[in-house]
């Protein structure tokens, strides 16, 4: 079958990150990455399921690692070579169409679970690169099972979310996505009547915005757009005010009513979310927080340079949200899928999926991607139907 294999090329892999400061999204042509016939994988046991792909989005960690941007720390999280992709919907054998939660949890990997346990429900991570799979962070990096950018691939029961007619494949496609911004806004702890910034209006940004509005008591959500057309969209998922990025920092001052030392605020807001993941993003976001406030870090970083004076002198909490799993909200436990699910579905964010392509397209889709907010897109896949 067809599927984008990355394989393990150290001379392409530096190629590309070399490129790729000049021209993102290069990758593709010049790195690791080849589309090519590989064989299915094999069942590892029982509870495992062959999907069949649908569609599947192309996300900023994927470019990162198409690009040579990715950070060496996933080295022992990973097994070469790999089908690459992980937001996927798709259709098992008997017709049912699945969202799949990409975590490779303890269950996938043949370890006994508490009822209940999400998949990335673990204080220990351990079983990342043991059980009964080669190792891999979640699927699209194991080469066990496959990944989302081939016709099929292998999940486990305890991955699959069954969904209705009522989400077609885009809405469906998105809900994975969205649901790490769920985790991030619930992460960032924001007070009933307390002020939030987001920085960056791309996917995971507006996911965080939508959130933010709907699960939270946040009184104002001040938003970073770089492009008119994120403006618009960060203002239809909820967004109180929304400004350019470089103006993000004298919003929040307008907003809170505090002083400036230097180029930080004296007070700021409650709490910020970043979903760029960059250095000079990380710096901002704690210039902007106010003492003794959290930054949540949802934007993939890499190796970054970041000041860490200011986070000690102002007990700045600063946290990473990486993916999803069981949320304690309003007072019962749930799934954040079940969350994001629903916030796709009452704002429609199936429409964030801008473009599609085939597979056989892969270097032009990859392209785009890359360049979605130039190109007036957001989310960028692969359509197999």
């Amino acid at each position: 079958m067809k599927a984008l294999l990355f394989q393990r090329k150290e001379a392409r892999f530096a190629a590309a990150a070399a490129a790729s400061r000049l021209r993102p999204g290069i990758g593709a042509r010049i790195g690791p990455l080849t589309l090519t016939d590989v064989d299915e994988p094999t069942m590892p046991g029982d509870g495992w399921h062959r999907v069949k792909t649908r569609m599947s989005g192309i996300c900023g960690s994927d470019l990162a690692t198409i690009d040579g941007r990715s950070s060496r720390y996933f080295e022992h999280l990973v097994s070469f070579p790999f089908v690459m992709g992980h937001e996927v919907v798709g259709e098992l054998d008997d017709g049912r169409r699945v969202i799949v939660e990409p975590v490779l949890g303890r269950a996938a990997r043949g370890f006994d679970v508490e009822d209940g346990e999400a998949p990335a429900d673990t204080n220990d991570y351990a079983h990342l690169n043991t059980g009964q799979l080669e190792p891999g962070l979640q699927l699209g990096s194991c080469s066990s099972t496959g990944g989302a950018w081939a016709e099929s691939f292998i999940a486990h029961d305890s991955m699959l979310h069954f969904i209705d007619d009522d989400l077609d494949d885009p809405a469906a496609v998105i809900v994975e996505p969205v649901a790490a911004g769920v985790h991030a806004a619930l992460k960032a702890n924001v007070p009933d009547g307390g002020t939030v910034a987001v920085m960056g209006a791309g996917m995971m940004g507006l996911a965080a915005t939508a959130a933010l509005s709907r699960f939270t008591g946040a009184d104002t959500i001040i938003v970073g757009a770089k492009y008119p057309h994120q403006r618009v969209l960060a203002d239809m998922a909820g967004a109180d005010l929304v400004v350019s990025p470089d103006e993000l920092t004298r919003a929040a001052r307008r907003v809170v009513g505090c002083g400036v030392i230097g180029q930080r605020l004296a007070g700021g807001t409650d709490a910020v979310i970043d979903a760029v993941g960059s250095g000079s993003s990380i710096n901002q976001a704690v210039g902007i927080v106010r003492p003794r406030g959290r930054v949540v870090i949802l934007g993939m970083p890499g190796t970054e340079s970041v000041d860490l004076t200011a986070v000690w002198h102002r007990e700045t909490e600063l946290v990473g949200a990486y993916c999803y799993g069981t949320e304690h909200h309003h007072d019962r436990d749930v799934h954040t899928f079940e969350l994001a699910t629903q916030l796709v579905k009452e704002l429609d964010l199936g429409r964030l999926v801008t473009s599609t392509y085939r597979i056989d397209d892969y270097k032009d889709a990859i392209d785009h991607a890359s360049l979605a907010g130039l190109r007036q897109g957001v989310r960028v896949a692969f359509d197999f139907t």
